[in-house]
């Protein structure tokens, strides 16, 4: 593992403190982002750190609520660290919530034992358009320490994913002041008043552009964007109010820091339909839902040996996990297969794969079937390459 992203760097964190961060032992996922070829298919899982593992749910009742846990560096270090401790996963995802930017912006995050995120206030007329602002990224203090806590607790383990919400994702949330059903709010507002809802969209993409580039200079060695609710748009309405903001952030973001390449990844929840037209993107990796073959995927925006291209992540189907493991090895198999032959050319890039789930791992999810998922990965992608 000599390629540049594995070499020892040093870093400045927000406060102006100088880390020397530890040399990569396992620096696959970086390369793979970039397209470079690899021994394996990493992989690795969305919301890894959560509540199928008992030894979260110990630490969040040690916590006393998510937010406890989120904004204490001790407690999001412990737990962003547990699925490594468990599983050969080849990269760690900070600990954290994509609803941190608005409630900095005042809107006053909560979570109710049992339910999902809750705003105490909402965004749907002008006054309320008028008061926000790209927040003062002090306020989000608590997610850098953690990044650069997690960053030197891995001890260059494997590397670190920075993420925010997607602005249209933090739009939806912050118009109807928590989850939806039916996102009418959200979509009244944007097809009533069109223009608050690109002032919204205007200021939440150069949030999350400072907050991701902030979460860089702490130490995150990746960053993503979860636009988890742009495939609930009609077609038309994603390019003007997700695809144009998403690329908004990813013009802001430092691909660089310290003379280390930051790969970056977007994932659009149902947003398969929409790939040739989001590989235009100013980003190294498309993330896909389980709907959308990986074949597929690769033939219209993977690209070719020695030309450009996205890296594809995904995409098996969180609920296959609840089946036995074998059939779970299957699944994983069929997945792995549907990409095609891995890109095997050392000298140069080409098409390469980042195993995932198609969205969030499940709280009911036995945890010994997440190792027969792993080692089904590790194991079947290492015989692809084997059998060139």
């Amino acid at each position: 593992m000599n390629t540049s992203s594995s070499s020892a760097l040093t870093a400045t964190t927000p406060p102006g403190k100088t880390v020397n961060w530890p040399s990569l032992a396992n620096d696959i996922f970086l390369r793979a982002c970039l397209r470079q070829a690899t021994d394996h298919t990493p992989v690795w899982l969305m919301r890894q750190a959560g509540r199928y593992l008992p030894e979260y749910c110990a630490t969040r009742a040690k916590a006393g609520s998510f937010m406890g846990l989120a904004t204490n560096v001790d407690f999001a270090t412990e737990v962003t660290l547990q699925p490594l401790e468990r599983y050969p996963l080849d990269a760690s995802i900070l600990f954290s919530d994509i609803l941190t930017v608005p409630d900095a912006m005042g809107l006053g995050l909560s979570f109710a034992q049992g339910e999902g995120p809750r705003f105490a206030k909402n965004v749907r007329n002008e006054a309320a358009v008028a008061e926000l602002a790209v927040p003062d990224m002090n306020k989000l203090r608590y997610v850098f320490d953690a990044v650069s806590s997690i960053r030197k607790a891995l001890n260059g383990r494997v590397p670190l994913i920075g993420f925010s919400g997607s602005p249209w994702t933090l739009a939806c949330y912050m118009v109807e002041g928590a989850g939806s059903d039916d996102y009418r709010h959200v979509k009244t507002l944007m097809y009533s008043r069109p223009d608050l809802m690109h002032r919204i969209l205007e200021i939440n993409a150069d949030a999350v552009a400072l907050y991701l580039n902030t979460q860089i200079e702490a130490g995150a060695q990746a960053v993503m964007v979860f636009d988890s609710w742009g495939g609930v748009l009609a077609d038309g309405a994603f390019q003007q109010f997700s695809l144009t903001y998403t690329a908004r952030v990813l013009a802001q973001l430092k691909t660089e820091h310290n003379g280390q390449r930051i790969p970056s990844i977007v994932f659009t929840k149902g947003g398969g339909l929409w790939l040739p037209e989001m590989a235009g993107l100013n980003c190294d990796v498309l993330g896909l839902d389980w709907t959308m073959n990986l074949g597929r995927a690769r033939a219209l925006v993977g690209g070719q040996v020695g030309g450009p291209g996205k890296a594809l992540q995904g995409n098996i189907d969180p609920n296959i996990l609840f089946a036995p493991p074998a059939q779970i090895a299957t699944e994983v198999h069929r997945v792995l297969d549907s990409f095609g032959q891995p890109h095997t050319d050392t000298t140069q890039t080409g098409p390469t794969h980042i195993f995932n789930l198609g969205h969030g791992i499940s709280q009911y999810t036995p945890p010994e079937h997440v190792t027969a998922l792993v080692e089904a990965v590790h194991s079947h992608s290492r015989k692809l390459r084997q059998s060139r």
